[in-house]
C-alpha cells in the first residue's frame, strides 16, 4: 500500500515532463501500483479524470437550488445569458490560476526547491511571483471566501433537512450538521477525494434533472406571473449569485497540486463548466417557468415542489454533496491553518485532526448567526468571489508577464485559440474592469441592501429561516 508521503513524491517527481516516459519513475510505479490497490482506486487521486470529477463537484452544489431563485429575480433571459457568461469567465480565470501555478512552480523546482510533503497554494503562488503584499492579499480574500464557502454548505445543509424533517427548527439542524462536518477533518488531502467527487457529481446530476422534471410536470401554477426583473436590487442580487457560482475555483491551485501531471490541468475547468451548464440552465428555467414570482420569497426550490420519495431522495443525495463541499472548501483553510502552527508536515492523521479542529469552529458560529439560505451567497459573490477568483488571478496575470523578458521566458504560451499576449491583457483586462463594476460595485450594493433586509426581519440567530408559520392548535 502507498502511503500519503510516498504519494506526494509521486507528484513532486512527476512535475517534471522531460522524464521518458519508460523511465521507472515514483508517478509511473504509483500508477502500476494502482491497478492492484482498492486504496488507490477509491483513495489516491490524481488523474486529469479526479481533476474534472474535483472541478465539476465543486463548482455547483447547494447553489443548484438558488438559482431558480436568481432568475425570479432577474428574469428568463438575464439568467440565461449571464450563467453562460460567468461560467466561461470564470473558466477563463481558472485557467489563468492554472497558468500561473505551472510559472510558479517552474521557477521554484530551477532553485531546486523541493515540495515534498507540502502542499502549494494560491497565496504562495502569489507571493512567489509578485511578492509578499500580493501574498498578503490573496490570503485575506482566499481564506475568507473558503471560510464563507463553508458556512454557506453547513446553512444548505440545515435548510434541505428541514424539508424531509422539521421535528427540528433550522438552527438546530445547523448544530447537528456541524458536528457531522468535522469529520472532514480526518480527510488527508484532494487525493483522498476521488471516490467522493465521482458520487458527488451523481447527486447533483440527480437533483438537477429531479428539479427539472419535477417543474415540468407539476406544470405552471394557475395565475403564475413572472415580473423579473422588477427592482434593480434584486436584478444584481440574482446576478452576483450566478457570479458566486461560476466562482468555485478558489480550491484549484490545491486540486492542481493534487494530480500526478499539473500542466494537463489547463482546459478542465472548462471542459466542468460545460457540463455545470447542463444542469444549471434547465433546472432553474423550468422551476422559473412553473412557479414565477413565488420563488422570490422561497429562496431554496425544494420548499416548491410536493413532497414524494423522488424529492426525499434528491434532498437526502444534496446532504451528502453538501458534507463534501464543505470538506472541499475547508481542506485548503486546513492547510493555511496546519502551516501556522508548523504541523503541516506531520504525516499522523490523527494529529492533523485535531489540530484542525478549531477551524472548524468559526464557521458553526457564524451558519448560526447569518442563516440566510440564498442571500448569503449573492453578498459572499460581490464582496468575495469577485475578487478572489476573478480580479485577482487576471491581475495577477497581467503583471507577471508585463515584461518583455517574462513574456519570452514564460513556461505557458498564449492559448492557441488568442495566440497572443495582447490579446490575453484585452481579456484579463475586461474581467476586471465588469466584475469590479458590475460584479462587485453594482453586486455589492445589492446584495448587501439584501442581507440587511434579512437581518431586519428576520434577526441575527434567526431560529427558522423562511420556515411558514405554525399551525395554531384548535381550541374547544
Amino acid at each position: 500500500m502507498l502511503s500519503e508521503k510516498q504519494a506526494e513524491e509521486a507528484i513532486v517527481s512527476s512535475f517534471d515532463e522531460t522524464v521518458p516516459v519508460s523511465s521507472p519513475s515514483a508517478g509511473d510505479h504509483l500508477d502500476d501500483q494502482s491497478e492492484f490497490s482498492l486504496k488507490s482506486i477509491f483513495w489516491h487521486g490524481g488523474s486529469v479524470y479526479d481533476a474534472w470529477f474535483s472541478c465539476a463537484s465543486n463548482q455547483v452544489a447547494q447553489v443548484l437550488l438558488t438559482l431558480p431563485y436568481s432568475f425570479s429575480q432577474m428574469g428568463m433571459l438575464s439568467g440565461i445569458i449571464l450563467q453562460l457568461l460567468y461560467g466561461f469567465m470564470g473558466s477563463w480565470t481558472a485557467y489563468l490560476i492554472s497558468v500561473l501555478y505551472v510559472e510558479y512552480r517552474t521557477r521554484k523546482e530551477k532553485e531546486n526547491v523541493s515540495f515534498k510533503n507540502h502542499v502549494i497554494q494560491w497565496f504562495e503562488v502569489l507571493d512567489g511571483l509578485l511578492g509578499p503584499t500580493w501574498k498578503a492579499v490573496g490570503l485575506a480574500f482566499n481564506c475568507t471566501f473558503l471560510l464563507f464557502g463553508s458556512v454557506i454548505q453547513l446553512i444548505a445543509c440545515a435548510s434541505n433537512i428541514y424539508y424531509i424533517n422539521d421535528k427540528f427548527d433550522k438552527r438546530t439542524w445547523t448544530y447537528i450538521f456541524g458536528a457531522c462536518c468535522a469529520t472532514t477533518v480526518f480527510i488527508p488531502s484532494f487525493h483522498n477525494y476521488r471516490i467522493w467527487s465521482f458520487l458527488g457529481l451523481g447527486m447533483t446530476t440527480y437533483t438537477a434533472w429531479y428539479l427539472t422534471a419535477a417543474a415540468l410536470v407539476h406544470g405552471q401554477d394557475p395565475g403564475v406571473v413572472h415580473s423579473g426583473p422588477k427592482k434593480l436590487d434584486l436584478y444584481f442580487t440574482g446576478a452576483t449569485n450566478i457570479l458566486y457560482t461560476f466562482g468555485g475555483h478558489a480550491v484549484t491551485v490545491e486540486i492542481m497540486h493534487a494530480m500526478w501531471k499539473p500542466q494537463k490541468f489547463k482546459y478542465i475547468y472548462l471542459l466542468a463548466t460545460l457540463y455545470v451548464f447542463t444542469l444549471t440552465l434547465p433546472s432553474a428555467a423550468a422551476m422559473y417557468w412553473a412557479f414565477g414570482d413565488e420563488l422570490l420569497t422561497h429562496s431554496n426550490a425544494f420548499s416548491l415542489l410536493p413532497r414524494t420519495g423522488w424529492r426525499d431522495g434528491a434532498v437526502i443525495l444534496m446532504l451528502i454533496h453538501q458534507f463534501i463541499t464543505f470538506g472541499f472548501a475547508c481542506t485548503p483553510l486546513y492547510f493555511v491553518w496546519e502551516k501556522v502552527v508548523g504541523m503541516h508536515d506531520t504525516e499522523s492523521v490523527l494529529k492533523r485532526a485535531l489540530v484542525r479542529l478549531p477551524v472548524v469552529v468559526p464557521i458553526w458560529f457564524l451558519a448560526i448567526v447569518f442563516p440566510f439560505f440564498g442571500p448569503i451567497n449573492s453578498a459572499v459573490g460581490a464582496l468575495l468571489v469577485s475578487f478572489t477568483v476573478y480580479i485577482i488571478p487576471a491581475t495577477a496575470h497581467m503583471l507577471t508577464y508585463r515584461s518583455a523578458s517574462a513574456r519570452l521566458n514564460a513556461a505557458e504560451k498564449p492559448p492557441v485559440f488568442l495566440k497572443s499576449w495582447t490579446a490575453m491583457f484585452i481579456v484579463n483586462a475586461f474581467v476586471v474592469v465588469w466584475v469590479f463594476v458590475v460584479g462587485f460595485g453594482l453586486g455589492g450594493w445589492a446584495s448587501v441592501t439584501n442581507f440587511v433586509r434579512q437581518v431586519d426581519t428576520f434577526g441575527l440567530f434567526a431560529k427558522c429561516y423562511q420556515c411558514p408559520p405554525p399551525v395554531a392548535a384548535k381550541h374547544h
